[in-house]
C-alpha cells in the first residue's frame, strides 16, 4: 500500500483521476452520515469505484485496452445488481436465468483478475483453486468431497446474496477500512509524517544506537497509520537508512532495523492496518476492545527490538545523532502537531463522545484536511494546500482500491468454504493432526500462517488462515479473540521470514546489502514476532487489559523480563553457555502462566 509507486498522470487524465478520487472519498465518507444504506448497493458500488484504480490507473499498451474491457463489463455488473438489489432480495440467493449466471460469472472473472494486477498471482490463484473445488469437489472421493451444490445456487451465493463477494469482509473494506484508509492519506500528504520522524529524533536522537531508535519511533508511528510494512520501509526508511549508514551502522543492521521497526506498524494501535477492523467484524469485540487487547503485545514488540537494537549498539559502538542532526525544539512542537491533533480528535470522537470509530475517524479527517493549509511554516499557502489535497486524494483512491480489490478476493475464498463445508473438514483434520493438543495445533496453525502469509498480503492471509484454523484453536480452549490475535500476528511473520520477505527485500535494496544477512539480522532483533503470540497463549491477562488491568500489566513485565534476555543472547557477544542460559530462562518467562 505504497503512496505514491509512480509519477501521477498529466493533463486531462490527472484531472479525471483526481476529480474520481474525489468521488470515492465523497462516496465512503457519505456513507458515515448518510444512514441505512442497503448492503446490495453500497457494496457492489464499493466495487465500481475499486475497478478502476487497479484495472487502467497507469496502464499502458494491451494492458489498458484489456482492463478497459474488463472494467465496462466489471462496473456494469456491479450496477445491476446494486439496481436489482430488491428483486435479488427475493431470490434468496439462486440465480433465475443465463443472463444472471453470466453476470456471476463476469463478476467473479473481473474480480480474480483485479486481485491479479493489484498484488500478483497468488491469491487469485487460490481463490479460483476454491472455485473450481466448489465446482467439482462432489467428485473427490472421501472426506475431503462435498455433495454438490447447484450451480445457479453455487454462484448465487457468491454474487447475488450477502455471502461472498458482497459478505462481511467487504462490509468492513467499504464502511472502516476505506475511511482509515482515507484518514492515513490525508495525514501523509502533510507534516504529519515529518512531525512523527522530528518527535522521535528528540525523543532517541541522543541515545546510544539513536538514528536506529528514531527508526523505531518514527515507523512505529508513521506504521501505525500507513497500515503496510513496505510502505513504511520506503517511506521512514528514506530518512533513516541514510542517517544510519552515515553514522556508520553495518548496513544489514541498519536494513534490519527498517524492516523490523516498520512490520510492526501492522500490530501498533490505534490502525493496525486493515487487519483490526476486520478482526472486528470476525470477532464481534468492539473495535476499543481490540485496540486495548493489542496494545500491549505491541509495546512488547519494540521493546524486543529496542533492546536488540542496544545490544548492537554496544558491540558496535554506534553513536547517536549529533546535535546538528537533531530537529529544533519549534519544529518539534509545531510538526508534532499535524498528527497529534487528528489523533486527539480520532480518540476523542471514540472514547469522549462515543461514537462509531469510523465516524470518528471522519471527523479527524476534517481536521488533517483543514491542517493541510498551512506546514512548519505557520502559513496559509493556497496553492501547496491543492497540491497535498490532490496527492491525498489520488493515494486515498488507490488504496481503497488495493484493499478493496484484495479483500473481494478473498471473499470469495471464506464464500467457498462457508458453501461447501471445507472449513469445518481443516479444522477437524487440524485437530486430528495434533491429536487434540493445543500446542501442536497452535504449531500448525503457525506453520500455515508462514507459508501463506508469504504469498498474499498480511490481511488476506490472516483471513484465510483463521476462517480455517481459528475454530480449531477455539474448540481446543483459545478464546476467540486470543485465537485471532495469534493468527494475525503469525500472518506477519512472512515480512522480514526468508524465503519471501517483503519489507527486507525493500530494505536490502535502499541500503544496497545482501537481503539473507539482512533478513538473519531482522529476524534476530524481531524474535517477539515469534514468541509474543506464544504468551499470549500461556499469560492470557496480557490481552485483558480492560478487564484485569493489574494482572496484564504483570504478564507484560514478565514476558518483556524474557524478551530481553532472549535478545541479548541473540546479539550480545557472551560466553555461548551464558547466551544459552540466557535464551532457556527468557523462554520459560515469556511461556510461563500467569
Amino acid at each position: 500500500m505504497t503512496n505514491a509507486d509512480t509519477p501521477a498522470p498529466a493533463g486531462l487524465a490527472r484531472v479525471f483521476w483526481a476529480s474520481f478520487a474525489l468521488a470515492s472519498v465523497l462516496f465512503h465518507i457519505g456513507l458515515v452520515f448518510s444512514g441505512l444504506v442497503p448492503n446490495l448497493v453500497s457494496r457492489p458500488l464499493h466495487l465500481v469505484f475499486v475497478l478502476p484504480w487497479v484495472l487502467i490507473y497507469q496502464r499502458e499498451g494491451t494492458q489498458w485496452v484489456s482492463g478497459m474491457v474488463l472494467l465496462v463489463f466489471g462496473c456494469a455488473a456491479a450496477l445491476w445488481v446494486a439496481f436489482s438489489h430488491d428483486a435479488l432480495a427475493d431470490q434468496y440467493g439462486f440465480l433465475e436465468s443465463d443472463f444472471q449466471v453470466g453476470i456471476a460469472a463476469v463478476l467473479i472473472c473481473v474480480v480474480l483478475e483485479a486481485a491479479r494486477r493489484a498484488i500478483g498471482w497468488p491469491l487469485p490463484l487460490v481463490a479460483a483453486l476454491a472455485l473450481l473445488y466448489g465446482l467439482l469437489g462432489q467428485h473427490i472421493p472421501g472426506q475431503f468431497g462435498h455433495s454438490g451444490t447447484p450451480i445457479e445456487s453455487f454462484l448465487g451465493t457468491l454474487v447475488i446474496a450477502e455471502g461472498g463477494l458482497w459478505g462481511s469482509l467487504t462490509a468492513v473494506s467499504v464502511n472502516v477500512v476505506a475511511i482509515f484508509v482515507i484518514f492515513g492519506a490525508v495525514l501523509n500528504a502533510g507534516e504529519a509524517g515529518q512531525g512523527f520522524m522530528n518527535v522521535a529524533a528528540a525523543a532517541a536522537g541522543r541515545l546510544r544506537g539513536g538514528a536506529a531508535k528514531v527508526s523505531v519511533l518514527s515507523s512505529a508511528l508513521f506504521g501505525s497509520i500507513s497500515g503496510s510494512a513496505s510502505a513504511n520501509v520506503a517511506s521512514t526508511g528514506a530518512i533513516t537508512l541514510p542517517a544510519m549508514t552515515k553514522l556508520g551502522y553495518p548496513k544489514r543492521i541498519a536494513g534490519a532495523v527498517e524492516a523490523v521497526a516498520s512490520s510492526g506498524g501492522q500490530i501498533m494501535p490505534p490502525l493496525m492496518g486493515a487487519g483490526a477492523f476486520v478482526m472486528v467484524e470476525l470477532t464481534g469485540v468492539p473495535y476499543t476492545g481490540i485496540m486495548a487487547a493489542a496494545a500491549l503485545p505491541a509495546l512488547l514488540y519494540f521493546w524486543a527490538v529496542w533492546i536488540g537494537i542496544d545490544g548492537y549498539a554496544r558491540r558496535y559502538d554506534l553513536r547517536g545523532l549529533t546535535a546538528a542532526d537533531r530537529p529544533a525544539r519549534r519544529d518539534v512542537l509545531v510538526t508534532s502537531g499535524f498528527f497529534l491533533i487528528p489523533f486527539f480528535i480520532l480518540l476523542w470522537g471514540m472514547f469522549v463522545m462515543q461514537v462509531t470509530p469510523q465516524y470518528a475517524a471522519c471527523l479527524a479527517i476534517m481536521a488533517g484536511a483543514v491542517l493541510l493549509l498551512t506546514g512548519r511554516d505557520l502559513r496559509i499557502d493556497l496553492r501547496r494546500a491543492a497540491v497535498r489535497a490532490e496527492s491525498a486524494l489520488i493515494n486515498a483512491g488507490k488504496q481503497v482500491a488495493l484493499i478493496g480489490a484484495i479483500i473481494f478476493c478473498a471473499s470469495l475464498v471464506i464464500g467457498v468454504l462457508g458453501v461447501t463445508g471445507l472449513g469445518v473438514k481443516i479444522t477437524s483434520l487440524i485437530l486430528s493432526v495434533s491429536g487434540g493438543q493445543l500446542w501442536p495445533s497452535l504449531l500448525l496453525t503457525a506453520l500455515a500462517c508462514l507459508v501463506l502469509g508469504m504469498e498474499v498480503p498480511t490481511t488476506a492471509a490472516y483471513v484465510i488462515c483463521v476462517s480455517v484454523a481459528g475454530p480449531a484453536l477455539i474448540e481446543l480452549g483459545l478464546d476467540p479473540l486470543q485465537a485471532h490475535l495469534f493468527v494475525f500476528w503469525y500472518a506477519l511473520l512472512s515480512t522480514i521470514t526468508p524465503p519471501v520477505c517483503g519489507a527486507v527485500f525493500i530494505a536490502a535494496g535502499m541500503i544496497g546489502e545482501n537481503w539473507l544477512r539482512v533478513a538473519l539480522t531482522a529476524m534476530a532483533l524481531g524474535v517477539g514476532l515469534y514468541l509474543i503470540p506464544l504468551g499470549m497463549v500461556a499469560a492470557p491477562s496480557l490481552i485483558n487489559l480492560t478487564g484485569a488491568p493489574v494482572m496484564a500489566v504483570l504478564a507484560a513485565i514478565k514476558i518483556g523480563a524474557g524478551l530481553a534476555l532472549i535478545s541479548w543472547a541473540l546479539v550480545r557477544r557472551w560466553h555461548v553457555l551464558l547466551r544459552l542460559a540466557a535464551a532457556a530462562v527468557g523462554l520459560l518467562l515469556v511461556l510461563a502462566p500467569i
